[in-house]
């Protein structure tokens, strides 16, 4: 379950564009930030995604990821171009592919190397989807997810929503503001659509006439995507949206993704079928998930700006600047996560303090809150002041933004154990079993 917004030139603070997304995965699945260089491929070779081999393209763009380690592809990313794309889980009466073929996320990568433009963006996915199709399973370790997909994808100037049911899609260019989730968002409104999309819902019966037609009423599952909260969350982001056009500015962002309907919300005592924003894992049927990494681009056309926690939870992470030209090789991000706890994996020490504070985090979150914001306005403030200046004085800086969010982290988990723990049956059951599994002891 995952939430991904744009905030196209007019809708924001300074006249540039803005993005943001939280990926939502299982709470054990590590995720990184990856960075793949541009690269000559020689013709006629081939790729493998995540299951199957495809076409190599002959020439891939620089890439940054936000990356579930056991994938190829990615729920988020940006290119050397300043494209940046996110992907949704969507559910429908038709349903998902279980057996291997393209990840949705690896459909998102491969854009992310072949195009320049969203639209020519759309036009990979939309091709990789009508030749190769769309399935398999989207979890690893013992767990299983199957489902369609959905994209926001944008760049400075321009933004496209394309939402994709087994090969069927439409797609649609959006302005102002927009917000995609676990839903199908664009009823009847789009630019262009697969020639069979409105025909096979005919025939399925899900609708009596053409004239009727209304792609989210008709394709959705009721079910899947009623639990999922995703229309729900999708009218949180996209309000806050609206509530802030023309002043939308990074803070506004982190701060959408940070959301929870609740201002005195408790992962301990949230209801079994709510789901926020900010998602977080506990015990009942829509919390095997929660927020595992989270994004915020600010699209300057010379030089998109990238803002990446790395770690789970945006409402406990720290947002970390972070740049296209940035070489991973210059930069201190550790290891590759996994599915088991590593003291050495910037993921999974930040995970110490992200579930401490789960144990009573009304109090606890309280003492770092206001600290985080600072830590962030500075970070903010010092990478908008490098946009000029070299890839290795911007590199030096993201190192330095990544030292301070980790001794500051660190201090945060000391100050946390002067708040006492509050345990929860139902919550304390779940998170034991996501900890044994993970290798964490009590």
């Amino acid at each position: 379950m995952c939430d991904t917004l744009i905030a196209t030139k007019p809708a924001t603070a300074n006249n540039t564009a803005i993005f943001a997304k939280n990926s939502d995965r299982p709470p054990n699945e590590g995720q990184h930030i990856a960075y793949f260089p541009a690269a000559k491929h020689s013709a006629g070779s081939s790729l493998k995604c995540t299951y199957i081999e495809i076409p190599q393209a002959e020439k891939t763009h620089a890439i940054l990821l936000s990356k579930p380690f056991w994938m190829w592809g990615a729920e988020i990313g940006v290119n050397e171009h300043g494209l940046v794309i996110g992907n949704e889980a969507i559910y429908s009466k038709i349903p998902a592919n279980k057996k291997p073929a393209l990840l949705g996320m690896d459909m998102l990568r491969a854009a992310l190397e072949r195009a320049e433009t969203p639209r020519e963006a759309v036009q990979v996915i939309i091709d990789l989807l009508e030749k190769f199709g769309q399935g398999g399973n989207c979890a690893s370790h013992g767990n299983s997810m199957y489902y369609h997909n959905s994209f926001l994808i944008a760049n400075a100037d321009e933004a496209w929503a394309l939402e994709t049911v087994d090969k069927q899609w439409a797609a649609r260019q959006v302005k102002d503001v927009y917000s995609i989730s676990n839903c199908i968002t664009l009823d009847n409104q789009w630019d262009m659509a697969s020639s069979e999309l409105v025909d096979l819902a005919l025939q399925k019966g899900f609708v009596k006439s053409a004239a009727q037609f209304n792609y989210s009423k008709d394709y959705s599952d009721f079910l899947q995507t009623t639990f999922s909260r995703g229309r729900i969350r999708r009218a949180t982001t996209f309000n806050l949206l609206e509530e802030n056009r023309g002043n939308v500015n990074i803070q506004t962002m982190m701060g959408i993704l940070r959301h929870h309907d609740n201002e005195h919300f408790d992962p301990q005592t949230t209801s079994l079928f709510s789901l926020d924003v900010c998602a977080h894992a506990g015990f009942g049927p829509v919390h095997v998930t929660q927020s595992t990494a989270s994004l915020v681009v600010h699209l300057d056309k010379n030089n998109p700006l990238i803002f990446a926690t790395g770690t789970s939870a945006p409402c406990t992470s720290i947002f970390k600047p972070f740049w296209i030209a940035s070489r991973a090789s210059s930069l201190n991000l550790g290891p590759v996560p996994t599915s088991q706890t590593d003291s050495s994996s910037i993921y999974w020490t930040h995970e110490k303090l992200h579930r401490a504070t789960l144990l009573n985090y009304p109090e606890r979150i309280q003492t770092y809150a206001a600290e985080r914001d600072a830590l962030e306005a500075k970070f903010i403030q010092g990478a908008l002041k490098l946009q000029s200046a070299s890839a290795k004085e911007r590199a030096e800086f993201t190192n330095q933004c990544l030292a301070e969010s980790a001794a500051a982290e660190a201090e945060w988990l000391k100050r946390m154990e002067a708040v006492p723990a509050k345990k929860n049956l139902l919550h304390s059951m779940a998170w034991g079993g996501f900890n044994r599994k993970a290798g964490i002891g009590d």
